[in-house]
């Protein structure tokens, strides 16, 4: 909320306090206006959260993709040293196996980090829900927030039921967010 918006609803609280029947009303936009202050900060947590996982996702694929470097040049080793023909075989062999086994140890170590890197795409997604259904909790809290707030400048109550009614609806999304 800026700080416009705190003044104008300051301004109509103020204006209600001289309609003493409209009392329920400034409480109801009060909790709303709390409602729309929380929701937001767990929107925006949920969304750093997501941009932290995304950050983790990159490291874990370029950890991968080096990986996959080395086991190219160590595979690279093992093929030249197939071909070389060389005074001491034995050491020839030796070689081979050293590369070999190590271009091995990387095609494992790519397996793990191909599996926790898409685990962690997964709950990227998961987050990146959240935040989708925080955010649409927002907007219907401050739609219901001005609209209740109609009420102080009409008179008419139905206002008061309709935002009472889609602040609801904004807080179920919302606690939806909390759910998944």
């Amino acid at each position: 909320m800026s700080s416009e918006e705190v003044h104008e609803l300051q301004e109509q609280v103020e204006h209600a306090a001289d309609h003493a029947g409209m009392a329920s009303v400034s409480l109801t936009m009060a909790i709303l206006a709390v409602i729309v202050a929380t929701v937001s900060l767990l929107g925006h947590r949920t969304t750093t959260e997501e941009l932290a996982l995304q950050n983790k996702i990159t490291d874990q694929w370029a950890y991968f993709q080096a990986k996959s470097i080395r086991r190219h040049t160590d595979q690279a080793v093992v093929d030249l040293a197939s071909l070389l023909s060389a005074k001491d075989a034995e050491q020839i062999a030796k070689v081979r196996e050293k590369y070999q086994g190590e271009a091995e140890r990387y095609r494992d170590e790519q397996s793990e980090l191909e599996v926790e890197a898409k685990k962690l795409e997964s709950e990227t997604q998961k987050e990146h829900r959240r935040a989708d259904r925080y955010d649409l909790g927002e907007v219907f809290v401050e739609i219901a927030l001005v609209i209740t707030s109609v009420t102080l400048l009409s008179g008419r109550r139905s206002f008061w039921y309709a935002g009472m009614v889609i602040g609801a609806v904004g807080v179920v999304i919302a606690v939806t967010g909390l759910i998944m």
